[in-house]
């Protein structure tokens, strides 16, 4: 049998750079070591994906948590070329989701519950910002249930988030009804090419013990660009333009300049356009 407790570990060395012991006995190593080594695939096989297996994998996902028991997370599956192409000539910077075999639009759906209210013959005074809270967590827990059921068939998947730019448009072309908006797509196909794994922060950063803590938080984000560089340099530097070249260009410049002008500003008034109230 294959000792999986090395692979682990190499795995999360390189997305951690840290050591952590791997108990050899440990129930469910073969799912652990899916996890741990997750890598994202942006190319694919001129291969279909049998409709049952879609089957499976979407009934895997909605088989995930859910809030109370209310299950506000849909859904769509996307195999026509044409709509495929839609969707990728909005987003020309991701050439790969042409060639997608799949493409899967997470939907978080508010409308289901007032609508089983109405049914029902009972009032709904909870129409504010929990249930798109909710709706979206549903939804974004479905997403990454579908995206672990895939991987242990083989499948390589894409989270596209930023179908989100263009989410009036998206909800437009799959008729999406009120109430019902898109928090995610994903690309879904057979890899290509193995794929990389990308380092994450430090879990000194982002697991706390007990309370929450940020210890010497310029140091750390400091070390983690260099470690991430070593294995996943940038290529290319953000509006160099704007902001000029830097002799070292790192995971936090890069994330800064990102987010130093306004993305989807009208994306709140697009949810309330869908109807869910944010107060």
């Amino acid at each position: 049998m294959l000792d999986l407790a090395p692979l682990i570990q190499a795995a999360l060395s390189e997305r951690f750079g840290d050591r952590l012991e791997i108990d050899a006995g440990l129930q469910g190593l073969d799912e652990i070591a899916r996890i741990a080594a997750h890598r994202v695939h942006r190319r694919y096989l001129a291969r279909d994906i049998a409709p049952d297996l879609m089957r499976l994998l979407c009934a895997c996902a909605l088989s995930a948590p859910s809030k109370s028991d209310l299950q506000q997370a849909d859904i769509l599956v996307v195999r026509e070329k044409a709509k495929i192409h839609a969707i990728a000539d909005l987003l020309p910077e991701m050439p790969w989701l042409r060639e997608t075999p799949a493409f899967l639009v997470f939907l978080a759906n508010g409308r289901r519950l007032p609508e089983i209210s109405q049914l029902r013959d009972k009032p709904f005074p909870n129409d504010h910002l929990d249930l798109f809270f909710n709706a979206t967590v549903d939804a974004a827990i479905v997403m990454t249930t579908f995206l672990r059921a895939a991987e242990a068939v083989g499948l390589g998947c894409c989270p596209i988030s930023v179908i989100r730019d263009h989410a009036a448009v998206v909800s437009e072309m799959f008729a999406l009804p009120e109430k019902v908006i898109p928090i995610a797509g994903m690309c879904v196909g057979w890899p290509a090419e193995e794929g990389g794994i990308t380092p994450r922060l430090s879990l000194g950063t982002t697991v706390h013990e007990e309370r929450f803590a940020e210890n010497d938080f310029a140091a750390e984000i400091n070390e983690y660009d260099r470690r991430r560089a070593t294995t996943r340099p940038y290529r290319n530097q953000r509006e160099p333009e704007r902001f000029g070249r830097n002799e070292f260009y790192g995971w936090s410049e890069d994330k800064a300049r990102q987010y130093a002008t306004p993305l989807r500003a009208a994306f709140g008034a697009f949810v309330r356009a869908k109807g869910f109230r944010l107060d």
